[in-house]
């Protein structure tokens, strides 16, 4: 049984942390000041804007206290990681979730954070929110249906998203505890203690700046270690400034998921809006939900 986190009321506090890459407190502030005009307090951690030198928002040391920290911290009601990047497999394994196994909390973010995301669920059976992260706020952001989401998720409310059909979709209808991430991070944690469960679970992913010779290995990966032979579904979002090398792979990134994923029976869903782009819906991972692939409609409710 999947624990969920208690949902946010007004008053509660937020805390914001860079647990991988580097990000500017400017590119934050847009952020916490919405976080705060949604009625949540706002606890700042010291790795957004750290004087770090180099790719990390501080020390693998600096980033595992402060996340420890907000993990024990009985007053921080949901975490938001601040950005992903790479970061979070150098310091998952050093972190206690004795305390967060007996009070959860939200955990909030995409890319590299699907290592985080991943680890909870398989080892402290806890929901968490897949979702935009704090640069997503700003230039009007806060204002779009996908961080808009996150504010409905946080607060309780079940989200139903829509998106077009594609031309490679296979069509059904299933129920299913969601599960997924970015690709290359799914396919970083196969065989580690953080890996995931995807028998009879909906399964997402998505992934940027990859090239597409990359993207079919990563699904390779998944496939002959038994990730994709008994899901209940699979959706694909969105694959972001996809390369190519100069002797060309010979199909485009759908085209080779297409391939590899078209013996399966089971429905799959193509250019869902969760990537790296705007289009980026919060999805609530460990959450059952239903996917609904029709000829003229897709549809992914929250159960």
């Amino acid at each position: 049984m999947i624990k969920i986190p208690p949902y946010l009321k007004k008053g509660d506090s937020i805390g914001i942390t860079c647990p991988a890459g580097y990000m500017a407190k400017e590119k934050a502030q847009t952020c916490i000041d919405t976080l705060q005009q949604w009625g949540y307090q706002v606890v700042v951690g010291k790795t957004i804007g750290s004087k770090s030198t180099n790719y990390f928002s501080g020390t693998d040391e600096e980033r595992l206290i402060e996340m420890q920290a907000m993990l024990d911290d009985d007053t921080i009601n949901a975490i938001l990681c601040g950005r992903g990047g790479y970061g979070v497999s150098r310091i998952i394994d050093k972190l206690d979730f004795k305390k967060f196994k007996k009070k959860p909390k939200w955990i909030i973010g995409f890319s590299d954070v699907t290592v985080l995301h991943a680890h909870i669920l398989t080892n402290c059976k806890t929901a968490s929110i897949h979702a935009p992260m704090a640069s997503a706020f700003n230039d009007g952001g806060a204002q779009n249906e996908f961080v808009l989401s996150l504010k409905k998720i946080l607060t309780g409310k079940k989200n139903k998203y829509g998106c077009a059909t594609h031309i490679f979709n296979k069509q059904g209808a299933v129920t299913g505890e969601l599960v997924g991430g970015n690709l290359s991070l799914l396919a970083h944690i196969t065989g580690t203690v953080s890996d995931i469960s995807t028998k009879n679970k909906i399964l997402f992913i998505e992934d940027i700046g990859e090239y597409i010779y990359g993207i079919d290995r990563m699904l390779y990966q998944l496939k002959r270690s038994g990730k994709l032979d008994n899901l209940a579904g699979l959706v694909i979002g969105g694959f972001t400034d996809i390369k190519d090398t100069d002797k060309p792979f010979g199909k485009t990134v759908y085209e080779t998921i297409h391939e590899l994923v078209k013996e399966y029976s089971y429905p799959v869903c193509f250019n869902f809006p969760v990537s790296h782009a705007k289009e980026n819906y919060a999805l609530k991972i460990g959450s059952t939900y239903q996917l609904s692939i029709g000829t003229k409609t897709v549809r992914l409710s929250e159960k």
